[in-house]
């Protein structure tokens, strides 16, 4: 358990090497549009899959419960 904070600091300077080498850096944040527009594709999947939008709302809203929202 000693050993976790010297391996996560060798690991975290391993990413910023490779983020410096690659241009792998976090990009800046989203649009809502395009946030929105990634979302949509998946959310009619999971309608289609879920037999319904009833169900799906159900399901989320038995997440959030479990999450304490």
């Amino acid at each position: 358990m000693a050993q976790t904070a010297p391996r996560t600091l060798i690991r975290m300077q391993g990413r910023k090497a490779y983020g410096a080498a690659f241009g792998t850096g976090r990009p800046s944040r989203r649009h809502p549009l395009v946030a929105t527009a990634i979302v949509l594709p998946l959310a009619a999947l999971l309608v289609y899959a879920f037999g319904g939008w009833d169900a799906v709302v159900t399901q989320a809203s038995s997440v959030g419960v479990m999450l304490g929202r």
